[in-house]
C-alpha cells in the first residue's frame, strides 16, 4: 500500500474517532448515575510522595482508607488528604459497582461508557498525530520528485 494511500486511511480513522469521541461525550453526559451519598469514618489518610525519575519531578499520591458498615475501602479520588482526619466522619459516594468515591466525578469517571469515551479521546489524538506524520512523508516524497 502506497503512503498516500496510508495517510488517507489514517485522516478517515481519525475522523470517524473524532466523531464516536463526540458522540460519547454527550452519552457519558446524558448517562444516569447510580450512586448512594454515605458517611463513612476515616481510618488513615497518607500521602504519599513519589518521584518520576524520567522528568526528575514529584507527584503526591492520596491514601484515603475508610470504614462504611464494617468493611474497609480505599476511598478513590481524594484530592487531598488534610479533608480526612483520623477518626473523623465524612461524606462519601457509594458506586453501584460497590466502590467508594470521594466526589460525584469519581463515580462517572468510572463507569464503562466513560472508559470508552477516554478510549476514543486518545485514540483520536494517536490518530492525528500519526495522520500528521503520514501526511508530511507525503509531502517530502511529492518534494522529493
Amino acid at each position: 500500500m502506497s503512503m498516500k494511500k496510508k495517510a488517507i486511511l489514517l485522516w478517515c480513522a481519525f475522523v470517524v474517532c473524532l466523531i464516536s469521541t463526540v458522540v460519547m461525550w454527550f452519552v457519558v453526559d446524558a448517562q444516569e448515575i447510580e450512586y448512594e451519598e454515605v458517611k463513612v469514618r476515616v481510618i488513615s489518610a497518607v500521602t504519599r510522595e513519589y518521584r518520576n525519575y524520567s522528568t526528575g519531578s514529584y507527584y503526591d499520591f492520596h491514601e484515603v482508607t475508610v470504614e462504611y458498615n464494617g468493611e474497609t475501602y480505599e476511598l478513590e479520588n481524594a484530592y487531598n488528604t488534610y479533608q480526612y482526619p483520623q477518626g473523623a466522619t465524612v461524606k462519601a459516594y457509594l458506586a453501584n459497582n460497590g466502590r467508594l468515591f470521594a466526589n460525584i466525578e469519581g463515580v462517572s469517571t468510572s463507569t464503562p461508557l466513560a472508559t470508552v469515551y477516554f478510549v476514543c479521546v486518545f485514540g483520536s489524538l494517536g490518530l492525528l498525530v500519526v495522520a500528521a506524520i503520514y501526511s508530511t512523508k507525503v509531502k517530502q516524497e511529492k518534494m522529493a520528485r
